[in-house]
């Protein structure tokens, strides 16, 4: 999935979208309110984890200007306020859902795969097709029973093929929803993964090639 980390605590924001590529999200980083709404309206995310003490724009402006113009990605939003006023207020802007920090990371990842399961059509929480079984939350992948050894990317482009649920899927949708905002748009960096993808699942071959650029189950 792809997702939209506005944070101006810069240790904090890169420790955390390491960790989220790490789970094989494709992650780009805002350090500020207006940032992170240029970075919205030119790329399509599943979910905007959204610091709310902002500086520039105030991130609960940056929650209303999403959702007042009908921003498909859900809005997980972070703060340092817990009370229940604040979760409640926050909510009430918006946002999909509401963490407070100190957060457990395990717990942040949960709650963003969570949200992106509420996308249109909604993804199940465990991707089945074709005698393949991913399971995102525990980070498996099954073929007749038997536990595949993926890398990260390749755990996420299969993610994405399944999810598709038989549509097909180009190129460069693999390359901006499992890389991030640095990737060559000219490189081969898709169809290297998904040759190493293909050799890994075995045969009989799942994934197909479609012509001029595009890969289904």
């Amino acid at each position: 999935m792809r997702v939209l980390l506005a944070e101006d605590h810069a240790k904090l924001a890169t420790t955390v979208a390491t960790g989220l590529r790490r789970e094989g999200m494709a992650v780009d980083v805002a350090f500020d309110g207006a940032d992170a709404l240029e970075r919205a309206t030119v790329t399509d995310y599943d979910v905007v984890v959204l610091d709310r003490d902002l500086p520039r724009i105030h991130g609960d402006d940056v929650c209303s200007r999403l959702v007042a113009e009908g921003y498909r990605a859900r809005v997980l939003m972070l703060t340092a306020a817990g009370a229940v006023t604040d979760r409640v207020e926050g909510l009430g802007l918006g946002a999909d859902d509401y963490l407070s920090k100190p957060f457990a990371f395990a717990e942040l990842v949960a709650r963003i795969r969570a949200l992106a399961r509420r996308a249109t059509p909604p993804i199940p929480p465990v991707l089945v097709r074709d005698g393949l079984c991913l399971d995102p939350g525990r980070r498996t992948v099954l073929r007749a029973g038997e536990e595949l050894s993926l890398s990260p990317k390749e755990f996420a482009v299969l993610e994405c093929l399944l999810a598709a649920q038989g549509r097909v899927v180009t190129a460069e949708e693999l390359l901006t929803g499992v890389w991030d905002e640095m990737a060559d748009p000219f490189t081969t960096t898709v169809k290297t993964t998904i040759s190493r993808l293909r050799g890994k699942l075995g045969d009989p071959p799942v994934i197909e090639t479609v012509p001029p650029g595009g890969y289904r189950i």
